[in-house]
């Protein structure tokens, strides 16, 4: 069977927008993006919180998707409609470098999985680094919650040697049945 709602979490830098922009293209599903589509909005102004829990609400009541991101408000929702659950894990030395290079590789830009207007900017680098450092116990508890918890298929990587063989062995699983489609 072909996944057709595959939920992803995990901390800054850990690399959520790339795998749902992997999987959405390999498995011909849409890509929705925490930030892009309901924390943020044009030039960095947050959406207000009352506001997004609906906006989600929207996006998991569509009949296929891949969802990446954070807002754990909204984890259990997202997760009961979720035919996957994927869990990125990597060290936060890791995560901090991955948002440090691609802070300094993007500046100015603008990434595909954030709002118009929210360019990557070294000002904002070191509160964004703080950020990750202080929440990083807080939200990997939660996200282990959420795991343990998971009543569905689920994945917990620790390495991107893992997520890549993953993608590579469900791509290559589901490849022939979306060509039949």
């Amino acid at each position: 069977m072909i996944p057709r709602r595959i939920m992803i979490i995990g901390g800054p830098g850990s690399g959520k927008s790339t795998l749902a922009r992997q999987l959405g293209d390999a498995l011909d599903l849409p890509v929705k993006h925490m930030d892009r589509e309901v924390h943020w909005l044009p030039g960095w102004q947050e959406r207000p919180k009352h506001d997004k829990a609906p906006i989600v609400a929207r996006i998991i009541a569509e009949p296929a998707w891949v969802f990446e991101g954070g807002h754990s408000e909204t984890y259990a929702d997202r997760l009961a409609r979720a035919d996957i659950l994927i869990w990125l894990d990597a060290p936060v030395i890791t995560r901090l470098y991955r948002v440090i290079f691609r802070t300094f590789r993007d500046h100015g830009k603008t990434r595909p999985d954030m709002q118009d207007g929210c360019q990557e900017s070294l000002r904002e680098l070191p509160e964004f680094i703080l950020f990750i450092l202080r929440t990083r116990k807080r939200s990997t508890a939660k996200m282990r919650a959420l795991y343990e918890s998971a009543q569905i298929e689920k994945h917990h990587f620790t390495t991107f040697k893992d997520i890549n063989r993953f993608t590579a062995a469900l791509t290559a699983e589901h490849t022939p049945a979306l060509r039949e489609q």
